[in-house]
């Protein structure tokens, strides 16, 4: 099987490195995750300047007409560099709807700002009650005319604060489970009857919990047909758990690579650490857990772009992995640092917090080896 990439993949893959090798170093991401809004709106626009948010649209959207694996390939180095810009909820998740079902007046009027960075969107599809299942929304459209009335509660709004647009599944029919009744909405972040309390997760990243009280919408709201929203949002929660899986892997190889470093480097008892052979041992083990991880990403990955009948089982397998192998990595890294593993001030335990996040999203290790077992 042929894994090498071909020469506009390479040359994606080098702008972004250069960009967080030159632009993007520890202390710049720090300065930019402790500002009010979390992200850099300079940085997001230059983004958009260098083409990265055209990426996963196809050409007749305005886009580059990449796939999954163009999506690795740079998920894997926004891993490297910790970025806290919003690509995941702004490209991947409200873009991958839009991209999905938007008619080709919504794309004019939300995807092509979306596009430019000139429009901040937000895919809202968690709910308290959910405990990972998609389906599992209480959040009501109710007709009203020609209208509908929303009204529920969202939870875990990546980017929900800064959010223009607001994209919400409700459901206007069906029980609370019943993949069928699934609509798809979008509406202004700011329009009435929306409440958005913001906060700041664990990992430097922004998050928030909305509320809908009685808020109104039109008919040139809805995304795609209505009761048929479900399919999409699969869709594009798997292609989300494929891009935070790659993150998490360009994360534990940084994470490696550091700690082979400092071991090498840290002098006890008159010798540097990486001179016990326990230590080699774990490293070896935490090295074994990283070509894994990519082994199971790049298999993930193509048989997404290939469309393939093993694609679902391939998103939970790269999950499961990052659940319990990647997660070891990152433990090792902390503990082989010693008490400077968790300080502020050191990467290491910024690395760790993001892992730590990434574990949860989109479901659990529990979760995804549950979904492959029943895939099989």
């Amino acid at each position: 099987m042929d894994f090498s990439i071909s020469e506009e993949q390479a040359m994606l893959v080098d702008s972004v490195a250069k960009f967080i090798d030159n632009d993007y170093d520890f202390e710049t991401r720090q300065k930019i995750a402790a500002s009010d809004a979390g992200f850099s709106a300079d940085l997001w626009r230059t983004y958009a300047e260098l083409g990265w948010t055209a990426v996963p649209f196809s050409e007749e959207d305005g886009g580059l007409g990449g796939g999954p694996v163009e999506l690795m390939l740079m998920m894997e180095q926004f891993g490297r560099g910790l970025v806290v810009e919003p690509f995941l909820a702004n490209i991947v998740l409200a873009g991958g709807v839009m991209r999905r079902l938007a008619t080709a007046d919504q794309k004019k009027k939300w995807l092509d700002p979306l596009i430019a960075g000139e429009l901040h969107a937000a895919l809202a599809f968690a709910e308290p009650q959910g405990r990972f299942d998609i389906a599992n929304i209480a959040t009501t459209a109710r007709p009203d005319g020609q209208d509908y009335l929303l009204n529920g509660k969202k939870t875990l709004v990546l980017n929900g604060g800064a959010a223009e647009l607001l994209v919400i599944p409700a459901r206007t029919d069906g029980g609370q489970k019943d993949h069928s009744g699934i609509t798809l909405f979008a509406i202004r972040g700011d329009a009435p009857g929306v409440t958005r309390n913001s906060f700041k997760m664990v990992d430097g990243h922004q998050g928030a919990e909305v509320s809908l009280t009685d808020v109104r919408v039109d008919g040139a709201s809805i995304l795609g047909e209505v009761g048929q929203g479900y399919e999409t949002l699969h869709a594009v929660i798997g292609e989300a758990t494929l891009a935070v899986s790659a993150e998490a892997v360009g994360i534990i190889r940084a994470m490696q690579d550091k700690t082979v470093e400092y071991v090498k480097n840290r002098v006890q008892f008159g010798v540097p650490i990486g001179s016990f052979q326990a230590l080699q041992h774990r490293l070896v083990d935490t090295l074994m857990a990283c070509e894994q991880s990519y082994s199971l990403l790049l298999w993930a990955a193509m048989t997404n772009a290939a469309g393939s009948d093993e694609a679902e089982k391939a998103i939970s397998a790269i999950k499961y992995q990052i659940g319990t192998a990647a997660v070891h990595v990152a433990r090792e890294a902390v503990q082989l640092h010693g008490g400077m593993g968790v300080t502020w001030e050191l990467d290491i335990a910024h690395f760790f917090k993001r892992i730590t996040s990434i574990e949860l999203l989109f479901g659990n290790a529990d979760y995804h080896l549950d979904r492959y077992a029943g895939l099989s």
